[in-house]
């Protein structure tokens, strides 16, 4: 037991952790500007509220040049993808220094680690850094590669929402704008039906019903006289996007 308590004491003498929870502030290295210690850990852990990025810049940085920063460092990460790892005074060809650089999170939460190794030769002043919670525009992001709404994208300091153009509506996932054309009856011996908005893609989520009327005795042809082009899934049976053509009597 004495022991455990033993190295839980050391072990928390060489790493500690910050939670900064405020829309801007200042981080340093431990006794900056006087040169930090060897074998010591800290990370910060920077959350703003949701709708907001991190944005973090350095006013002064002067840390071990190692290859690769394999050494001290200062590693900026954010959404479990690592943004930058910092070391030296200046970059070089493997080695990256902040320099008069800006980074920004990738969503809300930016976790700052600053480590040293057991020694060194001489002593080095650290970093000085800010940040500040930056408002996200959502509507210059992409889901799966695309914009993330269909027609108008509004964007508000903490968030954003869709809306649609007129005659459309916007589905429940707040993103995608659906065309419904129900009830539609044509009457005329001749006409022409299409899917909604042809001949550009028709929009997600959308559905077109229509009935044709005729006179009594008469016989309705249907022909497609243009490109039929629904989307498909080999060895599937139209199971998402579906034509579906019938009669009263059942048939078709």
């Amino acid at each position: 037991m004495r022991l455990f308590v033993l190295l839980a004491v050391l072990y928390s003498g060489v790493s500690s952790s910050i939670v900064l929870q405020k829309m801007y502030g200042r981080i340093t290295s431990p006794n900056f500007p006087n040169g930090y210690p060897n074998h010591k850990e800290r990370i910060w852990n920077i959350t703003v509220p949701k709708g907001y990025s991190v944005r973090i810049y350095f006013t002064h940085f002067n840390l071990e040049l190692s290859y690769l920063c394999e050494y001290d460092y200062v590693k900026l990460s954010s959404g479990g993808k690592t943004l930058a790892t910092l070391c030296g005074k200046d970059s070089t060809d493997t080695e990256e220094a902040p320099d008069n650089k800006t980074y920004v999170s990738v969503d809300n939460n930016l976790m700052v680690v600053f480590r040293s190794d057991y020694s060194n030769e001489k002593p080095f002043s650290g970093f000085e850094a800010f940040y500040a919670a930056e408002d996200i525009d959502e509507c210059k992001q992409l889901f799966d590669g695309e914009p993330l709404c269909n027609h108008h994208c509004h964007n508000y300091v903490g968030g954003y929402y869709c809306s649609c153009r007129l005659g459309y509506t916007l589905h429940g996932n707040k993103r995608t704008c659906t065309a419904h054309y129900q009830g539609q009856i044509f009457t005329e011996r001749l006409g022409e039906i299409t899917s909604p908005e042809y001949p550009t893609p028709y929009p997600r989520l959308s559905s077109r019903s229509c009935t044709i009327q005729v006179e009594d005795g008469s016989l309705i042809l249907l022909e497609f006289t243009e490109t039929f082009n629904v989307e498909t899934l080999p060895g599937v049976l139209c199971p998402y996007h579906v034509l579906k053509i019938s009669d009263p009597r059942g048939v078709g």
